[in-house]
């Protein structure tokens, strides 16, 4: 395994400084944000450290270049938006972002792009995985063409109130995963697992990791912390924005011993990036640093 760091917690450094850094802190690889220019819908959104808008294959060289220079990998292009979006326009734009996305990635031999299935949340799972489908049928036939894997993070989208009722991300849990992938049976078509999600639903950190282990292409290191005194008194069918916080790995619930367990037990050899959300973290520049390198000595015990 290489672990990594996803770099959507730094949005205010450029490329260059975040692989300078990364490189600094012993991080062996980077998940470069790769949003379209513009304001963000959500916090950790909107982050551009590789920007598509006249990208050339003279600038897709420097940034792998420079890269490597430092001794750091892009383990893949991250955009995290909803292709299944009721908006017409909006799931349109995220969808054609995300086949840009795939040709950037093939050119600059990454061949891997890590993102979400969407989903309309005033929809059954029945009529998504049938939106699905549709959908992604075509997105998943150019990234076989172009021989570059699609990660899909299993996180639900389903926090707060204005992603009530269903979420906005289909593939939140493994029941979901088993249909999406009969759907669509492609080997470029997979995971990028994070446990903090598999805890937030109650369903075990481990047990698809044995399941799904050709699928799950990239991982995700993020912890989260869920608060009992709250779950009394809001109870599980609320928004989960009022009964837990994303935590820097080791300071909430999930057990990152087993999981990087079951990882090894796969030989699971890909990359695995810490993806730091914990507020208590946040508010300088300094604290963020703080909250990354606290998270990397945490899990280099693990790797």
């Amino acid at each position: 395994m290489k672990l990594g760091l996803v770099s959507a917690i730094l949005p205010d450094l450029t490329f260059e400084e975040v692989v300078d850094y990364a490189a600094k802190t012993g991080f062996e690889c980077i998940e470069v944000c790769c949003w379209p220019k513009g304001k963000a819908v959500r916090r950790y959104a909107g982050i551009t450290h590789i920007d598509l808008e006249g990208l050339d294959s003279a600038k897709m060289a420097y940034y792998k270049d420079y890269a490597k220079k430092h001794g750091v990998a892009i383990s893949s292009l991250g955009y995290y938006p909803n292709p299944l979006d009721p908006d017409k326009e909006a799931a349109g734009v995220s969808i054609e972002h995300i086949k840009k996305l795939i040709g950037v990635s093939a050119e600059m031999g990454i061949n891997m792009v890590t993102t979400f299935i969407g989903r309309d949340k005033t929809k059954t799972i029945e009529e998504n995985l049938e939106l699905f489908k549709k959908t992604w049928t075509p997105i998943i036939k150019l990234a076989e063409e172009k021989k570059v894997k699609i990660a899909i993070e299993n996180c639900p989208m389903f926090f707060t109130v204005n992603e009530w009722p269903g979420g906005n991300n289909l593939a939140a849990n493994p029941n979901v995963w088993r249909q999406m992938f009969s759907l669509i049976p492609s080997k470029y078509f997979g995971l990028n697992l994070d446990p903090s999600h598999l805890y937030l639903i109650g369903a075990s950190i481990t047990k698809s990791i044995y399941e799904f282990k050709s699928r799950i292409f990239h991982v995700h290191f993020k912890d989260i912390k869920i608060y009992q005194e709250k779950l009394d008194e809001y109870g599980y069918f609320s928004y989960p924005a009022l009964w837990h916080s994303p935590k820097l790995p080791g300071l909430g619930g999930v057990d990152f011993g087993a999981f990087c367990s079951a990882l090894y037990d796969i030989r699971y050899k890909g990359s695995a990036c810490i993806e730091v959300e914990d507020k208590a973290f946040e508010g300088n520049l300094a604290l963020v640093k703080q909250g990354i390198e606290q998270s990397y000595r945490y899990m280099r015990q693990f790797i």
